[in-house]
């Protein structure tokens, strides 16, 4: 069993999870980050991993989760954050 090494996140994967980390905080606005995690079913910690751009590359359903609790469409955070390439 080998041990999993994370690759390095290539420019563009880090762009990305800044511009997903600056549209989640701003639709947040002043609610809380442990109100928001919890209803999306993360950890504050996750949430402030992926508003700083620490977790750029989050799972798709805890995306998927927090633009539902934050009132988000997928569509808008894959064509503002490009999640997704085209």
């Amino acid at each position: 069993m080998g041990v999993m090494v994370r690759t390095p996140l290539t420019p563009e994967e880090r762009e990305r999870g800044e511009r997903l980390g600056r549209l989640l905080r701003e639709a947040r606005g002043e609610r809380s980050m442990a109100e928001i995690a919890a209803a999306a079913g993360l950890s504050a910690e996750t949430l402030r991993k992926i508003e700083t751009g620490r977790a750029p590359t989050p799972a798709f359903f805890t995306v998927a989760a927090l633009a539902g609790v934050l009132g988000l469409s997928l569509d808008e955070l894959v064509t503002r954050c490009a999640l997704m390439p085209l």
